[in-house]
């Protein structure tokens, strides 16, 4: 594409926001081609102590006199256009890339790149694909959304010629990537605040499927997705539950957080799989990164042992312990899709009372899908629900979280997250779920629950 040979002729490059989970990876691969790298942030983190590990240099806060050395900066979406390093390389005349056009530019340079696309699962599934490919030797490169324990992060340097990323469709940024292999999970109504309408989202997802080059990786159960994908002239691999699907499971068990399936091919069985992560989502996602693997190479017996040794990823289903027999969990799921798929698993669980703790996200996808929340979080027996959290925007709608409160029968809407943690702690009761919901920063709200009730069994002891 128009950069791509950008690196060829500089060095230095420096990194406006080298902490965040996008960036990182980015760093740590262009680091070890031997770029010379700095980088800038305004927070502390683990993946920022992961960089200044490297001897990479990092500036604490933002000054035009840290780019003073680059020949190249990349920058994050969440960088305004008056931050001051973005200003002075600017007027210095140094060339400015935000971050998904440098994810194309570096993914590029790998001869087979695998790209996870769709509205729910992507990091889930870039994380078991990534443990399938690692564990069976292929020496991949990855780029994560979450954290895998597994690697000790969200990325991983490799020496082949594979890399494994995410596609995120938001603002189109996955338009920046020329995949080797697209998988695409599902196609869904989400950022209707950039996209509108569903027709917009399908339409970006036929571009992206069509920059493709190889073979396109895609859920044979989802209507969107067939639709969306079925004029694409490249070699198709469906994966789902149907008998259509070339990849299935079949002979499906599941006890509390633990599951089974016999994984099929073209009707011919292939091995059985263990998960230790929940849900039918996952099981979902599983056959995603089974069926990738192995058009990979990877066998069907290194799929199984991989897969059945993925621990999940951080906030997706991430028990944080079990203080007064009260288990706490976090999840991610902020789309009613996604709300549906973890609350269903939750309920089937065998817990005394499933407590949901939800952050909405966004006053347009609360207003917009209003209704679908409300059907979502009448599943649990108890839905807790904060405050709306604006982050990029301003409440145009009028919306407040007590109209989708209204909506539900079981809900209390209780604003903060300490007067939550203190209801939680006055009321939750062993043999419970407690799991904490949303996009946000909700996760802050579960560890304050988590101390909140370990406080509480120390005094009980």
């Amino acid at each position: 594409m128009k950069y791509d040979k950008i690196l060829e002729n500089i060095k230095r490059i420096h990194f406006i926001g080298i902490g965040g989970s996008g960036m990182c990876p980015l760093a740590e691969i262009l680091h070890s081609e031997g770029f010379e790298l700095s980088g800038s942030d305004n927070n502390e983190s683990d993946t920022l102590e992961r960089i200044k590990g490297y001897g990479i240099k990092v500036y604490m806060g933002h000054s035009g006199d840290n780019i003073k050395d680059a020949e190249l900066v990349v920058y994050t979406a969440a960088v305004k256009a008056d931050n001051p390093e973005l200003v002075a390389a600017k007027e210095m005349g140094i060339p400015c890339l935000e971050r998904s056009v440098m994810l194309g530019i570096v993914t590029r340079r790998y001869n087979r790149s695998i790209a996870v696309a769709g509205t729910h699962g992507k990091t889930s599934t870039t994380a078991m694909i990534s443990q399938i490919l690692i564990g069976s030797g292929f020496d991949p490169s990855a780029i994560i959304g979450g954290k895998l324990n597994y690697i000790g992060g969200n990325s991983y340097v490799g020496q082949s010629d594979i890399i494994v990323c995410e596609a995120c469709e938001y603002v189109d940024t996955f338009l920046q990537l020329t995949p080797y292999v697209s998988v695409i999970l599902n196609i869904d109504a989400d950022h209707l605040d950039y996209f509108k309408n569903l027709d917009n989202i399908k339409k970006s997802f036929n571009k992206f499927a069509n920059q493709t080059t190889k073979a396109l990786v895609f859920c044979g159960d989802d209507e969107n997705s067939l639709d969306t994908l079925k004029d694409v002239p490249l070699e198709k691999i469906t994966f789902g539950f149907g008998e259509s699907c070339d990849y299935r499971a079949v002979n499906i068990e599941s006890k509390g957080m633990n599951q089974s399936f016999d994984l099929m091919h073209k009707g011919e069985f292939l091995t059985n799989v263990k998960l230790i992560v929940p849900g039918r989502h996952n099981i979902a996602n599983a056959l995603a990164a089974a069926a990738t693997a192995h058009y990979m190479g990877a066998t069907p017996a290194e799929i199984a042992e991989n897969l059945g040794k993925f621990q999940g990823v951080h906030r997706r289903f991430e028990v944080l312990g079990t203080p007064c027999g009260v288990t706490v969990a976090d999840d991610f799921a902020h789309h009613p899709t996604e709300l549906t798929a973890v609350l269903t698993s939750a309920m089937n669980m065998g817990f005394k009372k499933v407590r949901a703790i939800f952050q909405p996200h966004t006053y347009s996808r609360t207003a917009i899908l209003l209704d679908d929340f409300a059907k979502a979080l009448s599943i649990p027996d108890e839905a807790v629900i904060s405050e709306i959290l604006a982050v990029r925007e301003v409440n145009t709608y009028g919306i407040e979280s007590r109209d989708l409160g209204n909506k539900i029968p079981t809900a209390k809407c209780i604003d903060t997250f300490d007067e939550i943690t203190e209801y939680i702690k006055e009321n939750a009761e062993e043999g419970e779920l407690v799991l904490t919901l949303g996009g946000g920063n909700v996760y802050m709200c579960a560890n304050k629950i988590l101390a909140a009730l370990k406080e509480k069994e120390a005094m009980s002891q």
